[in-house]
């Protein structure tokens, strides 16, 4: 493809499924996205949302990884915050060793879910409310590049196995302070533009302006869109309800499993709800194949993004499958 193309897989966990078949139907949506051409494909750590699968990134990276052979496979991304550094190490260690050369380390600083739960994580009110994140994730380095400082406390301990390196990071954000770190530290970054209230144009520009070669030589970045497409426009608006009911039961601090494209379209938003997803529904590309093509290009051309990554969070598995084929027929012709 002229433009590398990535998918970010939430499981989406529907009224009516189970959490197995769920999964089988994320096995299958990995082999068909390795089978289209699509370079990575991304897991989310979220926990307490009925309607979301992925709460441990590096077991579906395990698993998925078992059936395919190409596709890159990775955290977008572990929330650092709610994990000690040593463990994350020894987590992508171990995944790199087991999948060489085809494992990303994604890092996030918010918790992926509400106050009490990141709480019962993080396991104390201080570590809650600490703003460490930038001395976990030189910590996290120092494990990983067995680089620990010799007056660190922790530079007697060596992060397992010792003879692999960690996998890639890459600095996840919807604003702008990921973007400066990920260049300050030649890292990658990728911006959450398939959610994020805030347009992706100024984090991405600042990261390229300001990159400093460290582990990467030269900038990449990855902009995540929320795309639905579908032989018709009508088809595509269908498989894009589900996620809109569950914005909006999401902003009310009610989530739940995603519903079906039928109950969805039947359901009447409240005042309250509309506007919760009124700018949802205008940052989603749906269309056909064509019109998602001409969306994903202008995204890419205003933010100099070297990557677009599809988050297609669809209730149906085979229509969400087909919407991944069809995008990348569209970028492939």
């Amino acid at each position: 493809m002229a433009l590398p193309l990535s998918v970010l897989d939430l499981v989406p966990l529907g009224r009516g499924m189970t959490s197995r078949e769920t999964l089988e139907a994320s096995v299958e949506l990995a082999r068909t996205a390795e089978r289209a051409g699509y370079t990575r494909l991304w897991y989310a750590e979220h926990h307490n949302m009925p309607g979301i699968a992925t709460t441990t990134p590096e077991i579906l990276i395990a698993h998925v990884a078992l059936s395919t052979s190409r596709i890159r496979l990775g955290a977008g991304g572990v929330m650092l915050p709610n994990h000690a550094p040593l463990k994350v190490a020894e987590s992508y260690r171990l995944l790199e060793a087991l999948h060489p050369g085809r494992i990303d380390l994604g890092l996030g600083r918010a918790p992926g879910t509400d106050t009490l739960t990141a709480l019962a994580l993080r396991r104390s009110r201080q570590a809650l409310a600490a703003d460490d994140f930038i001395e976990q994730l030189e910590e996290l380095r120092g494990f990983g590049d067995d680089a620990m400082p010799p007056d660190h406390p922790f530079a007697p301990i060596r992060a397992m196995p010792d003879d692999v390196k960690l996998p890639p990071i890459w600095l996840l954000g919807s604003s702008s302070y990921s973007a400066k770190l990920a260049a300050a530290l030649g890292l990658g970054f990728a911006f959450a533009g398939h959610f994020s209230p805030d347009p992706p144009e100024e984090a991405m520009h600042i990261y390229r302006q300001r990159f400093q070669p460290g582990p990467l030589a030269k900038p990449h970045a990855i902009l995540a869109l929320s795309v639905f497409c579908a032989d018709s426009v009508q088809e595509a608006r269908r498989m894009a309800s589900s996620v809109l009911v569950s914005f909006a039961q999401l902003r009310a601090g009610k989530p739940g499993r995603l519903v079906s494209p039928d109950e969805a379209l039947a359901h009447e938003f409240s005042p309250l709800e509309e506007a919760a997803v009124a700018h949802f529904r205008r940052m989603q590309i749906v269309g056909t194949p064509a019109d998602v093509r001409e969306r994903i290009e202008a995204a890419a051309s205003s933010t100099e993004a070297d990557e677009i990554m599809l988050a297609t969070h669809a209730y149906d598995a085979a229509a969400r499958r087909k919407s991944y084929e069809l995008v990348a027929g569209a970028f492939s012709s």
